[in-house]
């Protein structure tokens, strides 16, 4: 009985090992064909790294329950909104002043801004995730299909950022959707937007924290950040207002005249013809209305969620009101 109990132990065992061989996986082959068609790596590199690839359940659970999709926006904010957070990033301000100083006169984007985002994204470079890059793509890529084209246009971007940056893909590490470096960028986003800001010839946003600074300014001004605009604003109701106009989108789509008009009356006072976007969270005490501006649509491209954007603003604030008093 014990010798077969080891027997059916040792079957399964196999079993799972070849399901983690991601070469016998027939998208798989089929995006290796594809590689294979654009010369982006040679048939023994991908057989060779698919057959290191292995499917993470963790990943498919971590993806299925974001926080931003979880929580509240008074729960959301307790995680980012913290003292040890705001207390780090004014130490990291204050180690790279030189550097954040350089990003914000060449791209007009706020330091503060640049550091909430790296805040937010690893706590400043202290995590920066621990899923392997290529077990993270390969899995979102291969098995899990409500977003299988954009992570599998990920991990074609990986692909040919590892053979650019000569980097070893079976040794980089990130988050459980492939998002890598202080900034966690992910891999398109790296080949697009990350910068050699030490001028040392190599981008680096995993262990360079100039590179990183940089990279992220990059960023948010390759996707129109503008210089001194406005970001997002409480709103004040009135009877009656149009709650139709909420949470529609992301992209500012309504003048602030017109909002007006609807019955939001921003409390920061914006141009009458400032695009904005109307949004409601639920926050400590209640329905909070805030208007968000086109810097504030920019936060959203780096991630796509109402409250993520309004956690690095509000961060950003925090942060830079202690740094200017001490």
């Amino acid at each position: 009985m014990m010798k077969q109990l080891l027997a059916l132990v040792v079957l399964v065992a196999s079993q799972s090992f070849a399901l983690a061989d991601y070469r016998e996986n027939p998208e798989t082959k089929l995006f290796i064909d594809e590689m294979l068609s654009q010369s982006v790596a040679s048939r023994a590199q991908l057989d060779a790294w698919f057959a290191s690839a292995n499917k993470q359940q963790s990943i498919l659970d971590a993806i299925a329950r974001p926080a931003e999709k979880t929580k509240t926006w008074a729960e959301y904010a307790k995680i980012f909104l913290t003292a040890d957070r705001i207390d780090k990033g004014i130490a990291f301000w204050r180690e790279h002043a030189d550097t954040l100083a350089k990003a914000e006169a060449q791209y007009g984007v706020p330091a503060s801004i640049i550091v909430a985002i790296i805040g937010v994204e690893t706590r400043y470079g202290r995590n920066m995730g621990s899923y392997r890059v290529i077990d993270a793509l390969s899995t979102l890529a291969f098995d899990y299909p409500p977003r299988a084209p954009f992570f599998r246009k990920e991990l074609h971007n990986f692909i040919q950022l590892v053979q650019e940056q000569k980097q070893d893909p079976l040794a980089l590490k990130g988050s459980y959707a492939g998002a890598m470096g202080y900034g966690q960028f992910m891999p398109s986003s790296f080949r697009n937007y990350a910068v050699d800001f030490d001028g040392d010839g190599i981008a680096d946003i995993w262990a360079n924290p100039v590179d990183a600074i940089g990279s992220v300014a990059n960023y948010f001004a390759g996707h129109g950040w503008v210089k001194d605009g406005a970001v997002t604003s409480r709103v004040r109701v009135a009877k009656g207002f149009n709650e139709a106009l909420l949470n529609t989108t992301f992209k500012p789509d309504t003048s602030a005249r017109d909002a007006a008009k609807a019955g939001f009356t921003p409390v920061f006072d914006f141009a009458p013809e400032e695009m904005l976007t109307l949004y409601k969270l639920e926050g400590e005490n209640g329905a909070e209305f805030w208007a968000g501006a086109n810097n504030y649509y920019v936060i959203t491209r780096y991630n796509h969620s109402r409250m993520y954007a309004l956690a690095v603003y509000q961060l950003s604030q925090n942060i830079e009101q202690k740094y200017q008093a001490k």
